[in-house]
């Protein structure tokens, strides 16, 4: 079941136009998608926020364009101005509901491994998989239970968890999470640092003249 977002037409592109939008309280978008003809909108920058706060990134969102058809679309890509810590612009991808697509999907670790109890470190090496699934199938995220895991123990893709509805497209043989045990305290600075999650994509773009 998609959740219903409103959107406005948006026919005049100048920068001052789209300054005021911005102002407003709305952000400049654009749908399109596999044999779709573009369309420039505008959506209330709160309404679409709570909306992938609420239904996560990969959401089947029902676009409900004024004077026109609504169309399902995910929220492809979007733009903020790291100064300011502002949305400025998001891309809709207009979905099939009958065809199958590839998204990325987070992994979330549960529970506390055994290893680390008795003094090993976590490495999380990745920390979202490629999944292709149906648009109203594919999962917020996979969460797989981590606390059996020992010192010296790998994870990878293969043993996370399997559903009928969904394919997960990476190698089985990547690791998802090893339990390490260091050395010196130098060894475990170093982990530490490398096991930092990297940043999503578009959250520090800065604003681009795509408008």
């Amino acid at each position: 079941m998609s959740v219903t977002l409103k959107a406005t037409k948006r026919a005049d592109h100048a920068r001052s136009t789209t300054r005021k939008l911005r102002e407003s309280g709305q952000v400049p978008a654009v749908v399109y998608g596999k044999d779709k003809e573009s369309k420039s909108v505008a959506v209330d920058s709160i309404e679409l926020v709570k909306t992938v706060r609420d239904e996560g990134r990969n959401a089947v969102i029902s676009l409900d364009i004024a004077n026109d058809t609504p169309v399902d679309v995910m929220l492809h890509d979007y733009q903020m101005d790291s100064i300011k810590d502002e949305l400025i612009h998001a891309d809709f991808y207009v979905v099939n509901m009958a065809e199958e697509m590839d998204v990325a999907v987070a992994v979330r670790l549960e529970g506390e491994p055994q290893g680390v109890k008795d003094g090993g470190v976590l490495q999380q090496a990745l920390y979202e998989v490629q999944v292709r699934a149906k648009p109203n199938q594919i999962p917020e995220e996979i969460t797989v239970d981590v606390s059996s895991l020992d010192t010296g123990d790998i994870l990878t893709v293969k043993d996370l968890p399997k559903a009928a509805n969904y394919e997960i497209l990476d190698d089985e043989e990547s690791t998802v999470v090893t339990i390490l045990t260091p050395t010196t305290d130098e060894d475990v600075e170093g982990i530490e640092n490398e096991d930092a999650e990297p940043e999503l994509v578009g959250e520090a773009q800065t604003e681009r003249n795509e408008d």
